[in-house]
């Protein structure tokens, strides 16, 4: 039997449902979701790598008269990240989205990824310690090692 174009197609489609199907969901700072306080670059460092598809999940409280309210922010190179600078970043989840179920985050590129919370102007970020970078790896492996 012969390869043809088809049994390409019918392998690439296989295979990328497999990547996809493999991707996992990561909540970020596990147990301890998103919060004023807790190192999260320590954090990513413990629970990584990372893959492409994978999702990072971000929890938190919305605002109430208990809480502060945070926000998640894509930066975009690894100055920002470093001073907390939010002036060309890009909010990718606002004060309420961290609500219920979170707010999930797809790895969709081979670039280091900058996410930092935005709220008091970046002092979360600075002070705080909500920040924390990854850089996503090919491949369909899943967290147990398993291709």
């Amino acid at each position: 039997m012969a390869f043809s174009y088809g049994h390409g197609i019918v392998l690439l489609v296989t295979a990328s449902m497999l990547a996809v199907s493999l991707a996992n969901m990561v909540t970020v700072g596990g147990s301890e979701n998103w919060h004023f306080g807790f190192n999260y670059t320590d954090w990513a460092l413990q629970h990584g790598p990372f893959y492409l598809n994978d999702t990072l999940v971000f929890k938190y409280d919305p605002p109430n008269s208990t809480t502060f309210p945070h926000s998640v922010y894509l930066l975009p190179n690894l100055w920002s990240f470093l001073e907390c600078d939010l002036r060309r970043a890009k909010l990718v989840a606002n004060v309420a989205q961290g609500g219920g179920n979170g707010f999930g985050f797809v790895l969709k590129k081979l670039q280091p990824h900058y996410f930092a919370c935005g709220e008091r102007n970046g002092f979360h970020c600075k002070v705080g310690l909500m920040k924390f970078l990854v850089m996503p790896m090919p491949g369909c492996i899943d967290r147990a090692g398993k291709i």
